[in-house]
């Protein structure tokens, strides 16, 4: 068992852990400890660790310390009249019919933010330099206030840094506390986005520093790996020192699972379905995985590049209600892990799991292999009850509450598809996530798309995506170039490109397992947002297309190159896929185990349950059928068959 490579995600119920060995995936959950993360890690490869060669690790603690606000006291330094940016940000009103609307609250109070008289222009030349008396008096205002971590960020420090550099030296010399500078963490223009990304890094920093270390004295620094949420992998000392990079870590990895399994496949189209116990993922891969340099957590930018997921509150814990007007709801708000859905045995608001369950498309000796209790018996008063207030007879209100959540998730893959000028009829689903399954082939038929993929172990996927993750780094400055020539563009390239070639080198990669990627950033000029697009020799007409798939239409006018992008990816070795043995059509009956009475289209039918581990390449299921694994169920409908092929993957698609 030498030299194991393991994957661990840690959910809010769960802690996934997989591994490869001896030809076939091994694979394990244990209940997650929200109040000592680390623990559950620990605990879930207890007996591993000596043979482990490397650990793979999402984390949610950047996530959670964000979302429950409840990191460093930052203290926010910046150029003397700029202290509240932070406070107005943008004039966006993102709920606009709302007359309660408050916008999220800054992470830094106003105490915190400490303006100092310097100023470099945007020509990266020096218009008022930073005094000595400035630098004493900024240490005697900061002597008396009570915070953990700085962040330092000033105007067009991306084009020249000797300022934040300074300021830097003085407040370790003078406070010995962690500093974190934009130069460094996100050397690019627009001041909000920047300071917003820098505050968030310095917030999360010192708990992430915390966890990591932790995990670092059990398995050691060179062994653990760290997913970013741009779906790569880097060490703990970056990672450290840059958390932000580790919001979106834990879907990330299922996202570069599916696009290796559609390598696999031939599948160079997917859009990837993860619903949990409370919400659902959905992300886009034409090739590649579609990619997002702003995204927002809880209202607060971050323009760090991240895997464009989309995330609505949709899980298997999202809670059914009434609303005033008698209409039905499904989320967005979760019973979560506890209490959870009615028949965990302590919930008494009735989920999309309940409904699963009462129509008899969940079996609950099967549910987790056995090893979680079920209550089914709890479910019918309590769904009875809702039911009655509407007049609607229980099972079809119900199936009324599946439709209502497969309504939500089918918005959400139009969101990451058709507006984003993608045709969803022209991909494949790739489904995971513990509660997909059982959702897939509904969602085939209101999207259009030509089948569902659903792999082996679903409800473990993300962190299966974690052991087949590149390392892969990406740099960034602005240039705000106006028609630029391309020579001109390469002169900045080329340094961007040698410092990642360094940095990927003492990662440990030989120049034979780098790839280098250029990307820049553009848009017409007077527009205020931009395009990323592969670095061409003709980007004009490489502009034009994008901004015309994206928008319906392209401009003769001149355009701006405003951001260069390298993207360095050191490639891994990776695991694996073993082909399963091969059977005939219809599946053996080591693999039937009985028929189970289900409520499906306003009628009971007879539905087979097949034991999915039983099940060989090639076997053919027609629907209505249950196929039931340790971490998922699987429900194929009326007029859909699966197909099973080489590697276990289960193919929905709709009867010709």
């Amino acid at each position: 068992m030498e030299g194991l490579t393991v994957g661990v995600d840690t959910g809010g119920t769960f802690t996934d852990i997989v591994y490869f060995y001896k030809n076939s995936w091994h694979i394990l959950k244990v209940p997650s400890t929200p109040k000592n993360p680390h623990r559950a890690v620990i605990e879930g490869v207890m007996g591993l660790d000596k043979k482990i060669h490397r650990l793979i690790h999402g984390t949610t603690v950047a996530t959670n310390t964000l979302i429950e606000r409840k990191g460093a006291k930052v203290l926010f330094v910046t150029n003397s009249g700029l202290e509240d940016i932070i406070e107005i940000g943008r004039q966006n009103r993102e709920k606009l019919y709302d007359l309660c609307y408050r916008r999220e609250s800054s992470l830094v109070p106003p105490e915190l933010r400490i303006g100092v008289r310097c100023r470099i222009d945007s020509s990266g030349s020096i218009v008022e330099d930073l005094s000595e008396e400035e630098i004493a008096s900024f240490v005697e205002r900061v002597k008396g206030l009570d915070f953990d971590v700085v962040a330092v960020v000033f105007l067009f420090s991306f084009l020249n840094d000797v300022h934040e550099q300074r300021m830097k030296k003085i407040i370790l010399e003078e406070f010995s506390c962690p500093v974190y500078c934009s130069s460094e963490i996100l050397p690019e223009f627009r001041e909000f986005e920047r300071s917003s990304t820098v505050v968030i890094n310095s917030y999360v920093a010192p708990k992430m520093k915390s966890y990591l270390e932790g995990l670092s004295s059990v398995f050691g620094e060179n062994k653990l790996k760290i997913m970013q949420s741009n779906g790569g992998i880097i060490s703990v000392e970056r990672a450290i020192s840059e958390p932000v990079r580790t919001i979106l870590s834990g879907p990330a990895g299922g996202v570069i699972a599916a696009l290796n399994f559609g390598k696999l496949l031939g599948e160079e189209r997917l859009i990837t379905l993860d619903m949990g116990g409370t919400s659902t993922d959905v992300s886009i891969i034409h090739k590649t995985p579609a990619m997002s340099f702003e995204s927002k957590i809880t209202g607060l930018p971050i323009k760090v590049p991240m895997i464009a997921i989309h995330t609505i509150g949709a899980g298997g814990g999202s809670i059914a209600r009434i609303d005033e007007g008698n209409v039905l709801r499904v989320g967005p708000e979760s019973a979560g892990a506890d209490p959870g859905p009615v028949c965990y045995g302590k919930g008494d608001r009735i989920t999309v799991t309940d409904a699963n369950l009462f129509l008899g498309r969940l079996i609950p000796e099967f549910f987790l292999g056995g090893n979680m209790k079920l209550y089914p018996e709890r479910v019918k008063p309590f769904m009875k009850e809702m039911a009655e207030r509407i007049n609607f007879d229980p099972y079809d209100f119900a199936e009324g509450i599946i439709t209502v959540a497969n309504s939500n998730m089918e918005k959400a893959i139009r969101a990451v598809s058709i507006e984003k000028g993608y045709d969803p009829r022209e991909f494949s689903l790739f489904v995971f996530g513990g509660a997909s399954p059982l959702h897939a082939a509904f969602l085939l038929t209101s999207i259009g798309a030509k089948r569902a993929i659903i792999p082996v172990n679903p409800g473990v996927i993300s962190a299966m995506g974690m052991v087949m993750a590149d390392c892969i780094k990406d740099y960034s400055v602005t240039v705000m170039l106006k028609n630029p020539e391309v020579s001109k563009i390469e002169l900045y390239m080329f340094d961007l490109v040698e410092k990642a070639k360094i940095e990927m080198m003492s990662e440990g990669f030989d120049e034979d397992s780098i790839v280098i990627e250029r990307f820049v950033d553009v848009r017409y000029e007077g527009q205020s947002y931009e395009i990323t697009i592969p670095f061409v020799s003709n980007l004009k007409a490489e502009f034009s297309k994008a901004h015309t798939s994206l928008y319906g239409y392209s401009l003769n006018r001149d355009m701006e190159v405003v951001n260069v992008r390298v993207k360095a990816t050191g490639i891994t070795s990776k695991p694996l896929f073993p082909e399963i043995p091969s059977g005939k059509d219809t599946p053996s009956k080591e693999a039937f185990l009985y028929f189970k009475d289900v409520y499906l289209n306003g009628k009971w039918v007879k539905c087979k349950v097949f034991l999915r581990d039983a099940l060989l390449a090639g076997n053919i299921i027609d629907g209505p059928a249950i196929i039931v694994e340790y971490s998922s169920t699987v429900f194929v409908p009326e007029k859909f068959v699966a197909k099973v092929d080489n590697w276990g993957n289960i193919i929905i698609e709709a009867e010709t």
